[in-house]
């Protein structure tokens, strides 16, 4: 209980907060119209219009909560406005791009641990690769993959990639590198070769901390997935719902399609801290 209690309280606060903001910003429209009829209204009417305005400027949680159980349960999973089917076209890209980026992430890790031109390299690339902004290159990997042929799942998968290699490498470096030199002395006395330092003592010294990396990238990866959607013109996911969202002034399914992106996100961490615990344990790491 008193690990809940400050969770409800901050959730309590959070609503609060987020019900008052929605009567300031959708009083406006009351307001106007009330100047126009010149009439008069009460602070009671204005709060009860602002709860059940139809494109509200900020929609009332009961409002986002309303969109988001049609979105789910009221639609069927096949139609254009379920969010289960845009949520399953976006998760289709993600997990494409979150195991291109962590398998890339991986792979070069390896490398800038192993071999000294690739430290003072490829690591200096990939940190100055994350200061670029992703809406800046999105439309760019769009377009020049379209020349090609090349449409559909793998743009977005691409981006979703390239935001979600870079936890991955940062966290195995610093991974592969955690064994003390006490550790790597000893194997050097047992001769130990470079792929038997890696398999035995790199490698599993590393798992704690690729975990940590794939919470991260996971939830980039969904990010990049998202972004990827918006320069596409997508019919289809969370993006696309968003983008046709705010062409027509659908601020509820805008909200609803965000935290069902949020819910998405939660879900995909919560799997893979799963797989975590389960892996650490086997590995004698956690009990």
């Amino acid at each position: 209980m008193r690990s809940v209690l400050p969770v409800l309280t901050v959730l309590l606060a959070i609503l609060v907060i987020w019900y008052a903001a929605a009567v300031r910003l959708n009083s406006a429209w009351t307001y106007d119209q009330a100047a126009r009829a010149e009439a008069e209204v009460t602070f009671g009417e204005v709060v009860k219009d602002a709860m059940v305005q139809e494109r509200p400027v900020l929609p009332a949680p009961h409002q986002v909560a309303a969109g988001l159980w049609d979105g789910f349960a009221g639609q069927a999973i096949t139609s254009k406005k379920s969010l289960v089917y845009h949520g399953w076209v976006t998760l289709s890209a993600t997990m494409v791009g979150f195991l291109i980026g962590t398998l890339g992430g991986i792979l070069l890790a390896v490398g800038i641990v192993h071999n000294k031109a690739m430290d003072l390299s490829v690591m200096p690339w990939a940190i100055a690769s994350q200061t670029i902004p992703i809406l800046a290159i999105a439309p760019m990997v769009i377009v020049v993959l379209a020349s090609v042929g090349v449409t559909g799942l793998l743009p977005k998968a691409v981006i979703s990639a390239y935001l979600s290699f870079f936890p991955v490498v940062v966290g195995m470096v610093k991974g592969l590198r955690s064994p003390d030199q006490m550790m790597l002395d000893q194997l050097r006395t047992y001769s130990a070769s470079k792929g038997q330092t890696f398999w035995k003592l790199r490698l599993p010294a590393s798992v704690p901390y690729l975990f940590t990396s794939l919470k991260v990238s996971v939830a980039a990866s969904l990010v990049g997935a998202i972004v990827g959607e918006l320069p596409a013109g997508a019919s289809a996911g969370l993006g696309a719902r968003l983008l046709s969202g705010s062409y027509y002034g659908q601020t509820i399914q805008i909200w609803s399609a965000l935290f069902a992106a949020a819910l998405l996100a939660a879900g995909l961490v919560m799997i893979v801290g799963m797989i975590e615990r389960r892996t650490l344990v086997r590995m004698g790491m956690r009990t």
